[in-house]
Parts: C-alpha cells; structure tokens; sequence
C-alpha cells in the first residue's frame, strides 16, 4: 500500500517538474521572441529552449518562402553538414498543411504527401519523428523538424500541445519578421520612386529654367547659375539637404514671369526706357500667378518668384517691401541673382571686375543684401579660393581666370573683417585666417 502510494506520489511529482519547465521554456521564449536580438540568433534560442523542454536530440527551425515554394532551415540542431537547408513543397503538400494548422504530423504516418517521400531517406536517417507546418493566420511561414526524445519514448499528448504553444511562438517570431521584411521592401520602393520623382522634378525645373533663359539671347544660363548660386548660399548658411534643394529651384524659377514678357524687351540692346521698364518689373507678380497653384516640394519657391527684387530699404519691387517683411528664400535669390548679373556681360555693359563686385556687395548690405547672406556668400568663395575645400563651385560658375585676379583673396578677407561684428555675421581672423563665428 506505501509502495504504490511512494510510486504515484513520484510520477505527480514527475509531471509537475516537466509541466513546470515547459511554462518555463515557454515563458523565456516568449521573451526571447520580443526581443531585439537578431532573426537568426532568435530562431536558434527558441528552439535550444524547445528542444530543453521536451528533451529532443535533434531538430530543427525553417522559414517559409511562398515565392520559391520552399523550407530555408534557420537553425538546426544535430542534423549534421549534409542535411538538405532547403526543402521544395507541392501545391498538395502546401495545401495539406494549411489544412492541419499549427498540428504536429507524424513523419512516419505521412508517406502519402510529396514532401515525406522525396525527403524520406534524409527525415529517416536522422530519426525525425515530427513535423510541425508553422501556421499564423492561414499562411504558412514555417516548419519544425523534431527528430526522437532522448528517452527514446513516443511523444505524448501533453508534449505535443507543448511543441503547439512553443511553435506558435516560433511562428509569430517569423510571421512578425516577415512583415517587418515586407515593410522595409515597400520602403526601399518608395524611397527610390521619391528619388525619381524627385529628380524628374529636377530635371523638370531645370529644363524649365533653360526654356525661360532662351527668351533672352544675352543672358543665356542665368536662371541656372541664379540656382546654383542660391545652392552655394544655402549650403553656406548650414541649412539641410532639403531646405539647399528648395533654394536652388527657387534661384532655377525666379525668372518664370519673364515668359510672358515681350522678347524684343528682353533682348533689348540698350537700357530700357521708362514703359519697357513697367512691363518687365510686371515679371515678379506674374511669375508668382504662375508658381502658386502647382503643389512644389518647397512651398516657398513662388514667394521667390514674387520677392527677389524687393531691397531690404524698401525700395524694391513690386510692394515695396523692407528687412523682415521680404521672406527670407527671396532675399537669398536676391543676392544670387544680383551677383550673377554683375559677373556676367550684357548688351549694354561688360561683366564687372572682381574686385568691384565684392566692393558692391559690401556696399550695399543692410541697404539690398542681408549681411549673412553675404558674409555667407563670400566666406564659400574665400574658402574655395584658399583651397580649404575640394568643390570647385565658383570656379564652374565664373571661369578660372575671373575667380584668380589679382588681390581677390585678400580683397574677400578684408570685406569680411570690415563687416559690423555687432551682426550675426562670418569674421576673418586677419592674422590666422581662421573662420569664427561672433
């Protein structure tokens, strides 16, 4: 009576210890399974903690590809080197197990299916006794591969519903990795569709800009170089990738306006008088109608358009605008646009000295030009001309020549040492040559 009353107290005592253990390997592989480790390094713990569990000598994790119709195996435990890591599934064997769901099917009792015949010499010589199709929401993802218990007894009931509550943690874990996959595919899609979409539009504005440079036989290029001196300026002032794209375009389409200006007014081959005058400054309020309904990137490109002959005394046009109420794209393609126009030849004046250039923009901060716009300005040339930097930005845009005269670096240093410090501007140690900001 205590022999057989020891005996079952020692098999109670026995199932509890393994019920205990499989909670427990469940739990770890729960946690496991939201952690940030690696796919790889997650499918084998969730199956070293699966096989703890049960007690089983070999094994192994797949995941599921539905485009090659095929088992990759993940991770693999006791298989050896020649066990097949991939493995080819029918349209019956794949229609099958979606039929079984996250069941354990015995290897042994499945000969009827493609998938155990063609792979029936490698499941037999390593003693695979289960396979369990890895289902989450009526798809297939995966599979486990689970080979005889150390004990070399037959699985149980309850450690078949053990291997169930563990698989489908393995299979949410591979579900889960699968979307995140898919997500980073869309994105890389959509990353590059931005990319040609953004450079359509481009190519688009800069074709736009050679169009409307072509109304004026004399001044050929000039809305290209306005956005590419814009660029400089932006970039200078430190601003993002975006914000310099943005400026550029608004420096590529401040002259739309002149599109429906009279040719024989823009190649006009002596100064304009007084009318021809009113209808080319009618430019910037007809380049803005032009730009304000089509939806750009950088919202601020029509107000370029609009503004960039406005002077910050107020004596600009076409509202006459003063310091803060001019926004602040357009007093960049102000600066780019009134030194392009100096630096290059007109019918009725050749292009201006370099020296004389700079002396102008000097001249006329605070008046025309935003001081750290051109402190911003002169400080990229000043750096491009001491070889500080590999661009040759200034040198494609001017010529060689223009940008080595004579006295230009010092003539730049000095510009820049004169400007006001009380400004948030650039100053140029004049012994050191270092830039600092004040």
């Amino acid at each position: 009576m205590t022999t057989i009353h020891d005996s079952r107290f020692t098999n109670h005592d026995h199932d509890d210890h393994k019920l205990i253990h499989a909670f427990g390997a469940l739990a770890e592989l729960g946690h496991e399974i939201t952690n940030k480790n690696s796919f790889q390094e997650t499918i084998r713990t969730s199956l070293h903690l699966l096989s703890g569990a049960i007690g089983i000598m070999r094994g192994a994790a797949a995941r599921y590809s539905r485009y090659a119709h095929e088992l990759n195996l993940v991770a693999v435990r006791g298989l050896g080197d020649d066990f097949p890591l991939s493995l080819t599934l029918t349209t019956e064997d794949e229609r099958q197990f979606l039929t079984n769901g996250l069941h354990p099917i015995e290897i042994a009792e499945a000969q009827v299916l493609p998938f155990f015949q063609i792979y029936d010499v490698s499941f037999a010589d390593r003693g695979l006794q289960l396979f369990v199709p890895l289902v989450v929401r009526e798809e297939i993802v995966g599979a486990l591969f689970l080979g005889e218990k150390a004990t070399g007894e037959a699985y149980t009931s309850y450690e078949k519903e053990i291997v169930c509550a563990m698989g489908q943690h393995i299979g949410v874990a591979i579900a889960q990795r699968n979307l995140m996959a898919e997500i980073e595919r869309h994105a890389e899609e959509n990353r590059q569709l931005f990319d040609e979409m953004r450079s359509t539009y481009h190519d688009t504005v800069k074709a736009f800009a050679a169009a409307i440079d072509c109304k004026d036989k004399y001044t050929e290029g000039h809305s290209v170089r306005v956005g590419k001196f814009s660029e400089i300026i932006a970039s200078e002032l430190g601003w993002g990738k975006e914000e310099v794209e943005g400026a550029a375009v608004a420096g590529y389409l401040h002259d739309v306006g002149k599109l429906t200006v009279e040719r024989k007014i823009i190649n006009a081959p002596y100064r304009i008088n007084a009318k021809e005058s009113a209808e080319l400054n009618k430019h910037p309020g007809v380049g803005f109608e032009i730009l304000q309904p089509i939806h750009h990137p950088y919202t601020d490109v029509p107000l370029a358009a609009k503004y960039h002959h406005e002077r910050l005394d107020g004596r600009g046009y076409p509202d006459g605008l003063k310091g803060r109420e001019i926004p602040y794209i357009a007093k960049i393609v102000t600066l780019a646009d009134s030194f392009d126009a100096m630096t290059t030849d007109r019918p009725y004046k050749a292009r201006r000295a370099a020296r004389d250039v700079v002396d102008d923009l000097k001249g006329n901060i605070g008046r025309q030009f935003s001081p750290e716009l051109v402190t911003a300005f002169l400080g990229g040339m000043l750096k491009e001309l001491k070889g500080e930097t590999t661009d040759k930005r200034f040198r494609r845009l001017l010529g060689r020549d223009y940008m080595e005269a004579e006295g230009i670096v010092e003539k730049i240093r000095t510009t820049l040492n004169d400007v006001a410090p009380t400004s948030p501007m650039t100053y140029v140690a004049a012994a050191g040559d270092i830039l600092q900001i004040h």
